[in-house]
């Protein structure tokens, strides 16, 4: 039973302290995503992750059925999109689904939470407020995206 404990204890080590390395966008593009200003007749969406349980894990996310890239622990997501519905999709263990009605000139934020599965990580998405999605955002750095 000993020699059994021992493995299981490391991968949860691993899975609670590793960290995946996700492709980061430059310090600039970070710093200016953070003034939270729109384009003209556009929207924001911001994706956040500020957690640090599960860092070794990379969650793959989905802006409107397209690919957008792997968050990691402490990153975040910005896109610039059309007013109207968008779907944000985590495929972790299980797929976490959101839909945001964009309002053109407004900043809509949602926190991904990281979840233990059975396997590996799991995930939910919630929309939070303004005053939350900033500070959440404040605690991470630009993740780069697929979606130019």
């Amino acid at each position: 039973m000993k020699k059994l404990l021992l493995p299981i204890i490391a991968s949860l080590y691993l899975l609670l302290t590793g960290c995946a390395s996700v492709p980061m966008a430059s310090i600039e593009k970070d710093t200016q995503a953070k003034q939270y200003i729109t384009e003209s007749n556009k929207a924001n969406i911001y994706l956040y992750r500020n957690e640090s349980f599960g860092a070794a894990i990379a969650m793959p996310v989905s802006l409107d059925g397209m690919v957008a890239g792997k968050t990691g622990a402490q990153t975040y997501f910005l896109w610039s999109v059309e007013p109207g519905e968008h779907e944000v999709t985590s495929l972790t263990e299980n797929t976490a689904k959101i839909k945001i009605n964009a309002v053109e000139g407004k900043n809509h934020f949602i926190w991904q939470e990281v979840k233990m599965g059975m396997w590996t990580a799991r995930s939910q998405l919630h929309e939070v407020s303004e005053e939350i999605g900033k500070k959440g955002v404040g605690e991470c750095k630009l993740a780069d995206t697929e979606i130019k």
